[in-house]
């Protein structure tokens, strides 16, 4: 019988997330590919990350996932594009994205956001978005 704040994670993550190819947490890996080695994992993130820290009051998803996104990018760690396609779903937008990106230039370094930045756009190209051409004019111009 899964505990409340399992079922709780597991509405988190319908929220963020669209089920996909029988999977119910759709694009997100919350460690079922560790089932061999790590049997629990998967509970401890549905339960911790999503029952617990998702599902606290105070941000809306977008804001949760862009913070995610941020700390992703100045750790340089390969779950990036995962939360890229969950902002998404979520309702950021391209431009949202690339401009958190670029904005944490000064605080993470070129290399990291430059990785991200390439993340990012090998996203966008497979979920067929791009940032607006509005944005692109005004940067083209300054």
């Amino acid at each position: 019988m899964a505990s409340e704040r399992y079922r709780q994670g597991m509405e988190k993550l319908k929220e963020l997330t669209a089920p996909e190819d029988g999977k119910p947490t759709g694009h997100m890996e919350v460690g079922e590919s560790f089932k061999d080695i790590a049997p629990d994992l998967s509970r401890m993130v549905v339960e911790f990350a999503f029952g617990d820290v998702y599902s606290r009051p105070g941000l809306e998803n977008k804001q949760k996932v862009l913070a995610t996104i941020s700390a992703l990018v100045a750790q340089g760690t390969p779950q990036i594009g995962m939360h890229v396609v969950t902002g998404l779903q979520v309702g950021l937008t391209p431009d949202e994205i690339a401009g958190c990106i670029i904005h944490l230039i000064p605080y993470v370094g070129f290399p990291r956001a430059l990785s991200a930045l390439k993340v990012a756009q090998d996203v966008f190209a497979e979920q067929g978005v791009a940032i607006s051409d509005e944005l692109a004019e005004e940067l083209k111009a300054r």
